[in-house]
């Protein structure tokens, strides 16, 4: 998107905003919210281009809220103002309507303060010309299957008390998988908002070494607890789990949460782990969904204590908590996992005798009480001795407490880190990810 049609949508989304306010009643309250793009999509088979395109798209969201009741209408963002105005303003007399037949809501926060922020983050990405022949140069003679998305993603907010939020950002996330003629694939994600060609070639040249050594015979193993290294994208995986029941106040309260035993200081992690939401990258706004702004960084978890949970206003309502800014659902939108002192070249002869894990998939909680986590290896994971790649495993399950594998099991972090980028394009693309090093641990369990 240029700057003259950003300059042109930020304008008309003030301008919504302040009409917006003259038209409500005294006794109304409302919150409006965008979400818009403008992406290029390519997705690619056999390493040919299967489908590209541009997509223009945005979304608005008008909560009206009146005698402790909220009501909600979504609609489509057109660009033009005179269309866009009736939409917004026929939903808010829609909306007026509906309230009173509505149930009244204990909790129902309304909008307040005045913050205001405005976030620009432009990046270097690809031009549209140049995305296919870039990406295929490296990649021509295998068999390359992924997707490229990658624009501008465009978050706004304001209210009935005056206050706006704008958030843009460049972003591109280039999600891929390398097969063999067996069928076995590597799986690796390239992700920011600079591409960098030096970057991707280091990435396809370590999953082509990936993909020969899938070529060996696999070897069976048997259940039990084994000595194991986690790739920084296997290590998100396991991080995505705390946004499900752990990390969120409302969750603790209700006594659903993994990390009861952590808050209730019964038990704690290894003091070289520690987890924070780390806003500064610029790749998600710090704004929730009712404008309020969450510091620049949040520590959750500091060497091993719990210091921090998420409480969004409505649960500090309820349970008469502090609110830290969280979102709607209490989930984590910028994780950081601080890193250790592991060097990359000392991965393999430090995790000596065991598996070398690159992805996870299909993770649940196994008994949420007690932080157990169970799902699957998948891809390109290894089975090392004596500090060198001897052979691919077929996949396996695991169940394991994070009280053992971020506690007392915990080796070593290694010393760098890699943003692993949400990759999801359901309804809009999705901002965020997660920043993580890699991580050794000793006897993880498998269960099968």
């Amino acid at each position: 998107m240029k700057l003259a049609e950003l300059s042109t949508l930020e304008t008309n989304f003030n301008h919504l905003i302040e009409t917006l306010i003259t038209k409500k009643t005294p006794t109304e309250e409302f919150t409006i919210r965008l979400s818009s793009e403008q992406s290029q999509f390519t997705r690619f088979n056999h390493a040919k281009v299967r489908q590209t395109g541009l997509v223009a798209d945005g979304s608005l969201e008008l909560t009206l809220m009146a005698d402790q009741r909220s009501g909600f209408r979504v609609f489509p963002l057109t660009g033009n103002w005179d269309i866009d105005w009736q939409i917004a303003y026929t939903a808010l007399l829609e909306l007026r309507e509906e309230l009173t037949l509505l149930p009244i809501d204990p909790y129902l926060v309304l909008p307040s303060g005045n913050n205001t922020s405005r976030e620009v983050n432009p990046g270097q990405l690809l031009a549209t010309t140049s995305v296919i022949p870039t990406i295929l140069e490296m990649v021509a003679e295998l068999d390359f299957t992924g997707m490229y998305a990658g624009g501008v993603v465009i978050k706004g907010y304001g209210d009935s008390q005056g206050q706006k939020h704008w958030f843009a950002t460049d972003t591109f996330t280039l999600d891929y998988s390398l097969f063999n003629h067996c069928g076995q694939a590597v799986k690796g994600i390239f992700a920011g908002s600079h591409w960098d060609e030096t970057a991707y070639i280091a990435k396809i040249n370590e999953a082509k070494q990936q993909l020969q050594l899938l070529s060996r015979p696999v070897k069976q193993l048997t259940r039990g607890k084994y000595k194991t290294y986690f790739a920084p994208p296997a290590l998100a995986d396991l991080l995505g789990m705390l946004s499900w029941s752990a990390v969120s106040e409302a969750d603790l309260q209700q006594g659903n949460s993994a990390f009861a035993l952590l808050s209730r200081q019964e038990k704690q992690l290894s003091p070289k782990f520690s987890l924070k939401e780390n806003f500064q990258q610029g790749f998600v706004p710090r704004f929730n969904e009712w404008g309020e702004m969450v510091a620049p960084e949040l520590p959750v978890i500091t060497q091993g204590i719990l210091v921090n949970t998420l409480v969004n206003s409505r649960t500090a309502k309820e349970y008469g908590k502090t609110c830290n800014g969280a979102n709607s659902s209490e989930t984590l939108r910028a994780p950081e996992i601080s890193p250790g002192n592991l060097d990359f070249e000392q991965i393999l002869p430090s995790l000596d005798t065991g598996l070398y894990i690159s992805n996870l998939h299909y993770l649940n909680w196994s008994d949420n009480p007690t932080g157990r986590i169970t799902g699957m290896t998948r891809y390109a994971c290894f089975w090392v001795e004596n500090g060198e790649i001897i052979a691919p495993i077929e996949n396996l399950r695991f169940d394991e407490s994070l009280y053992r594998f971020w506690g007392d099991n915990l080796i070593q972090l290694t010393n760098f880190q890699e943003f692993i980028p949400e990759v999801g394009t359901y309804e809009h693309r999705q901002l965020g990810g997660s920043l993580v090093p890699g991580m050794l641990v000793d006897d993880f369990t498998y269960t099968l």
